[in-house]
This record gives structure tokens, sequence and C-alpha cells, in this order.
């Protein structure tokens, strides 16, 4: 009995969780007292309250009007109603409310013909208010059955609609640069009508954001008043309509439709396209989020919430969730989550979380998170967590966060908090991972970097002056951070016996033995390849050396210190003046077995920088 109570109050509890979570934003309560305060003062008290945005046009409101009113637990939606006239309406997206100009109602009928039973038309002309003018290329549809027309340079259109049992019925008009307007018609009826726009005002103004938050982050937004901090506007972000492969796919009409209805989207179900022109939701495809989207060759959509496959390209508005999978191209306007495949590339102008694919390319604009791989290069303007891999080349223009993996080159413009593996090259501005590479390259490194060449500009630069019991002149030069730094190096055992010729490869470290850094242990592995005579030899000298640094000022430094050597050689013979092989002269020999011989010997030298 107790195990139920307990198990009916879990219920209770999550349910009033979840109804207080999916409660809308307009629906909230909130006891709000003001006192002869400005309007966007008091919005921003309103958004506190509320714990939500407000998102308006600064130029549609009269932000120094004076309010003063007193509310107890009143909703939103009412409080909001009592500022402003019928003249405005409120739309809730995300976190945050929508202050904007209501559509202008008309019921503006001039001329009816004959009842028809299936299908009527409605045509009419649309007139600038203020000009008089005919509006070209305006947009008239209905959003019930997604049927839609356009104006002619006259401004006259003419749209077939399917009847209905329902009492009324309603067309929108929207053009870019106007307020939008909705005529309420009489349904099966032939009729003809006429329509004016009002244009809008002050259209290049910002948008305000009024935010509960002291700011929002620094990638979304752009401070417009240091005087007032939680007020920022959202940065314009770049259309699908603007890429390359829009204009080359995309009609002009599709382009004024997009541009006139940018207020405008709905769902449906599913839809069918053979190409973007041709589809079931017609002129108005780009305005609908789609569960199941089918592009025989190609399609234009406004998102997909669900499942896309095109025969060779998909273009989405706005966001992608679940599954895309194109046979040349995918382009979305939006955030990507899921899975997104294509032959050729996939172009994404927001942030990407999940597994993207391509046969050539990817380019992300936002950040992205998951696995991201392709056959030539990968693009992030953004920041990447997760796995990163391309034939040739990856670039990231901010953080990585986990891998990359290319055939030639990686490239992280700010940092990498990871691992970067490629066959030539790799450069990071500021390491705190670890890099893999023929070169590697980094501004500043708290990492590690392998590789035959490792520049570190702001890390650990040292040229090598040094002499020791198998050559008498050598020469390094290290490069890397104190922590792990890589040495090129190159020898001669100078005379006219004895001679002798090396180069090598090795890796280091410094490890201070104070505060100042005054006095410092070197351990170093190096292999280096002696020239005895001729090249149809192998005499590979593997050498673990200890030296002991004394820091003489901040450019000059002494070392010294104990070796220990493994020489592999099939050479059993000296050749002319070249050194005999194996340890020098005096120096006890430890056989390790055939042509493989260890001996102790010493290090001793000057640094440089």
């Amino acid at each position: 009995m107790k195990a139920m109570r307990h198990f009916g109050l879990t219920i209770l509890f999550t349910g009033i969780v979840f109804f207080t979570t999916a409660q809308s934003i307009l629906n909230r309560t909130i006891t709000i007292q003001v006192n002869r305060q400005r309007l966007d003062n008091v919005l921003e008290i309103i958004s506190n309250k509320g714990n939500f945005y407000f998102s308006y046009n600064s130029a549609i409101l009269k932000k120094d009007s004076i309010v003063s009113f007193n509310y107890d637990s009143k909703t939103v939606n009412a409080v909001l109603h009592s500022l402003f006239d019928d003249t405005y309406e409120f739309r809730e997206s995300g976190n945050y409310i929508i202050i904007r100009k209501a559509p202008i109602r008309l019921t503006v009928v001039t001329k009816k013909a004959e009842i028809t039973d299936k299908v009527y038309a409605v045509s009419g002309h649309v007139y600038d208010e203020q000009s008089g003018a005919g509006i070209d290329e305006a947009s008239v549809y209905e959003k019930n059955i997604l049927a839609s027309a356009f104006t002619n340079s006259e401004g006259y259109f003419k749209i077939k609609l399917k009847s209905s049992k329902s009492k009324f019925a309603e067309l929108t008009i929207s053009k870019e640069f106007y307020r939008d307007a909705v005529l309420n018609i009489e349904p099966r009826i032939n009729q003809e009508v006429s329509v004016t726009l009002k244009p809008e005002e002050n259209i290049d103004a910002a948008t305000i954001i009024v935010s509960p938050d002291d700011y929002l982050t620094p990638d979304a937004v752009k401070t417009i008043d240091t005087a007032a901090k939680k007020n920022t506007f959202l940065s314009d972000t770049v259309k699908v309509e603007k890429l390359g492969l829009s204009k080359f796919f995309l009609s002009a009409k599709q382009k004024v439709q997009s541009l006139n209805l940018r207020n405008f989207f709905t769902t449906r179900p599913f839809q069918v396209s053979f190409t973007p022109k041709l589809s079931t939701h017609g002129y108005l495809s780009a305005q609908v989020v789609n569960n199941f989207s089918l592009n025989v060759l190609g399609g234009y959509t406004g998102g997909t919430n669900g499942i896309e496959i095109g025969g060779l390209f998909n273009m989405d508005k706005k966001n992608v969730q679940y599954f895309q999978a194109a046979g040349l191209f995918n382009a979305v306007g939006g955030r990507v989550k899921g899975f997104q495949a294509a032959g050729i590339t996939n172009i994404v102008l927001d942030t990407v979380q999940a597994f993207q694919v391509a046969g050539i390319n990817n380019v992300v604009k936002g950040k992205f998170r998951g696995f991201q791989a392709s056959g030539i290069y990968n693009h992030v303007t953004d920041s990447l967590r997760g796995f990163q891999a391309a034939g040739i080349g990856n670039f990231v223009n901010k953080k990585v966060t986990g891998l990359q993996v290319a055939g030639i080159a990686n490239f992280s413009n700010k940092e990498t908090d990871g691992v970067q593996i490629a066959g030539i090259i790799n450069y990071s501005k500021k390491l705190r991972g670890l890099q893999i590479g023929l070169v590697n390259i980094a501004d500043s490194s708290s990492g590690y970097s392998i590789g035959l060449i490792n520049i570190v500009f702001k890390g650990y630069h040292k040229l090598s002056f040094y002499t020791n019991e198998i050559m008498n002149v050598n020469a390094a030069f290290k490069t890397g951070n104190a922590k792990f730094y890589s040495i090129l190096l190159a020898g001669v055992n100078a005379g006219t016996a004895n001679r002798a010729y090396s180069y090598g490869y090795g890796l280091g470290s410094e490890r201070p033995l104070n505060k100042k850094n005054t006095f410092s242990i070197n351990p170093e592995i190096t292999c280096q390849y002696l020239y005895l005579g001729s090249w149809n030899y192998t005499n590979l000298n593997n050498r673990l050396d200890l030296n002991f640094n004394v820091k003489f000022n901040k450019y000059i430094s002494f070392f010294a210190g104990p070796s220990f050597s493994v020489f592999i050689s099939n050479q059993h013979s000296g050749i002319g003046n070249y050194r005999f092989p194996g340890p020098p002269a005096g120096y006890k020999p430890i056989n390790f077995g055939t042509n493989v011989n260890g001996w102790f010997g010493w290090n001793a030298g000057v640094n440089f920088f």
C-alpha cells in the first residue's frame, strides 16, 4: 500500500512538472506592479517575471511611453493586451514572444458571381495604399489547402480554391516591405476583390530582444546600447536561397515567394516533389515543414521533422531532424540533428548535431557536434565537438574538442583540446592536446606534438652545438614546448682519420629543478644514421642522453651529462679513413646479440635561444 502511495505521488509530481514545462508562455501567470515606467523597461520587467524573451522591431513601438498598472496573477497574454491595442499580435517561438503588427483584416468584396460546388475562383487587384499603383509579385495564398498565386505587373491575381463546408475562408496577401493583409471571403462563390497593402515603416530597424538574463551568448548577439545591456539584436542569418546551388535550382518566383512569406510556416505529414517547381504543396512548399518528404529529383521545403530522401538533392529553409539523404547534395538553412548523407556535399547554415557524411565535402556554418566524414574536405565555421575525418583536409574556425583525422592537413584556427592526426601537416593556434603529423605547427602549446618538424611560435626553440664520444662536432635544432619537443640533428667526426657523418631525429623534455629554471634536466632520446664510407650498410645509433642544464642568461645555457647508446650495424669492417663501426676505442661494449652493441658515453655543449 505504501509503495502504491509513493508510485501515485511520483506520477502526480511528474504530471505537474510536465504541465508546468508544457504550459505556453502567454498562459504563464505573473504578478506585476508598475508606476510611471517607460514601455521598454516594462517589457523587461515582464520578461524577468515570466522567464522568457521578447523579440520586436524597435520601430513599431513607442518605447518611451510612460506606463502604470497593477496586476495580480494575470496571464502574460492579458497583460500584453492591456499594453497594446488590436493592431498588435503576439506569437510564441521557442522561449520568445514575438511582438509584431497584426495583419490587416479586410472584408472588401467588390463583385460576386455564380455559386459553384467544387472549385471557385477569387480574383482582383492588390494596390499600394500610398501611391495607388498595382503591386507586382505579391503572394496571395490560402493557408489550409496551401493554394497560392502571384500578382502580375498591374497587381492583378486569380486564385482557384476548393469548396469546403466552412462558413468563411481567408486569403492572406503578403509582399516584402508591406504589412500582411488577411481577406475574409465567402466560400463557394466566384468573386472579385480589391485590396490595398500598407508599406512597413523603418524596415531596416533593429530587432530588439529583452532578456531575463544579463546577456545572450556573444556568438548570437551584438550589443547596441551600452547603457542598457539587456537590449541586443540577433545577427542576420544567411538564407539558403543565397547559396550558389539555390540560385541554380530555384526559380525567380520561388525566391520571391520566400521573401514575401518570411513570417508564415506550417506543418504537414508528407510531401512529394519531382522538382522544386513540381510539388504537392506547389509554390508554398518552402513554407511547409514535413514529417516525410520524398523528392524524386529534388525538392525545396520549409524543413523536415522525420525523414527526407532526395534522388539528387534536398533543400530546406529551416531545420532538419532525424534523417536526410540525397544522391548529390543537401542544403539546410537551419539546424540538423540526426543523420545526414549526400553523394557530393552537405551544406548547413546553422548548427549540426548529427552523423554527417558526404562523398566530397561537408560545410557547417555553425557549431558541429557528432561525427563528420567526407572524401575530400570538412569545413566548420564555428566549433567542433566530436570526430572529423577527411581524405584531404579538415578546417575548424574555432575550438576543436575531439579528434581530427585527415590524409593531408588539419587546421584549427583557435584552439585544439583533443587530437589532430594528419599525413602531412597539423595547425592549431592554441594546442592543449596532441598533434601527430609530418609537420606540426602551433602558435602556443601546452600539449604534445609528434612529428618530423614541430613548430611552436611561442614555445621552445633551441639551437644546440655539442660534442660526444662518437662525433666531435654536432648541431641540433629543438622545437616544441618545454614539456615535449622534437630534435633534428646532424654531426660530423672531423679529421683525416676516423671520419663519420650522421643525421637523425629525436624527442626530449625539459624539467626545471628550481623555480627560476636556472637549473634543469633534459632527458632526450634520439636515433641517428651514421655514414661510415658506404650507403650499403645499416648503421643506426639509438641514444639516450640525460643532460643537466645551467642557464647563463636568457639566450645561452650550457649542458652536459651521461648517455647510453645501442648501436645496430651490419657493417663488420672499416672502409678507408672512416671510423670502425661499433663502440669508440676505450669504451667497453655490451653485447645484445648479433650486430647489436651498447655502451655508456657522454655529451656536452651549449644551447642558444
